[in-house]
């Protein structure tokens, strides 16, 4: 015959056996929330990055952007775009933060949810940006085109005075070359040798401030009209080191929002796994202001 059952003895055994994996689903709950919140933290600060970026654009009046977002209507929606994508991350951020430190399943639910349509967003804005950028292109090239011919000398302008300092501060003159300057017709009426203030050429050591309107060169007797031969300005154009500034700012947007959204990715598995964890809702948790 078996021996009589002890229940003194008998349900102690079993709980002290299933108590270990209890705490080790515990501690990777904790590993999970504490991971989450730290890549919440980030996707904040990355949110932050992105907006501002699009005031940045917005706000620009002393460089090449200035120049585009005055002309450009398409740079504008783009710089709204970033700043609307930079808020909401944000916000997305602290409502995950909230979520994984809280543990309430409604919160991370729709954390998930809006983290995944922002990822979507972000792949088909990233897309319809590499499919414009030679539409960009042109259209850099027309609004530049037109400012040159349209340049009037002591005149107060904001993007006169933009393309001036993108000339005095790359080193550089019209936009294929400095022969574009031929098409204002101001300019090229002078009797005497004038040229564009800001395409002077100065040593690397000199005072980079830039100048604005036409300069005159010394009168030389054997030098008649305004020839542009005689200028002396820089001869390169302004249009490959545009183009590689704005790819070079541009790559550090694209690197930030590569950044985000390995963050999205991550932020929604571990998310995932959190959620599935999270059986009982408690809206005391969840903060009130």
């Amino acid at each position: 015959m078996h021996p009589p059952w002890n229940a003194s003895q008998g349900p102690g055994l079993p709980a002290a056996g299933s108590s270990r994996p209890s705490r080790m689903a515990s501690a990777c709950i904790k590993i999970t929330k504490y991971f989450l919140f730290l890549f919440n933290l980030l996707f904040f600060i990355l949110g932050a990055m992105i907006l501002g970026f699009g005031v940045w654009v917005l706000a620009d009046r002393s460089s090449f952007i200035s120049v585009l977002q005055t002309s450009s209507s398409s740079l504008k929606v783009g710089a709204y775009v970033f700043i609307t994508v930079g808020a909401v991350t944000m916000l997305m951020g602290f409502l995950g933060c909230i979520g994984a430190i809280r543990e309430v399943r409604c919160l991370l639910g729709l954390y998930i949810t809006f983290l995944l349509l922002i990822f979507i967003a972000q792949v088909t804005a990233g897309v319809l940006f590499y499919l414009n950028m030679g539409k960009l292109k042109q259209e850099m090239g027309g609004i530049v085109s037109q400012l040159i011919q349209n340049y009037q000398d002591g005149q107060e302008d904001s993007l006169q005075e933009a393309w001036d300092y993108v000339q005095a501060q790359v080193k550089c003159c019209g936009w294929a070359s400095f022969y574009n300057w031929t098409d204002n017709a101001a300019l090229m009426n002078r009797t005497n040798i004038t040229f564009p203030c800001s395409c002077k050429r100065r040593e690397e050591d000199s005072d980079t401030l830039e100048r604005r309107g036409f300069c005159e060169a010394p009168r030389n007797a054997t030098q008649s009209g305004n020839s542009p031969e005689d200028w002396p300005v820089y001869r390169e154009g302004c249009m490959e080191r545009v183009e590689a500034w704005l790819q070079e700012n541009l790559g550090i947007v694209l690197g930030v929002c590569v950044g985000v959204a390995v963050i999205e990715l991550l932020g929604m598995l571990l998310s995932i796994c959190l959620c599935r964890h999270v059986h009982s809702e408690d809206y005391s948790k969840v903060p009130k202001y």
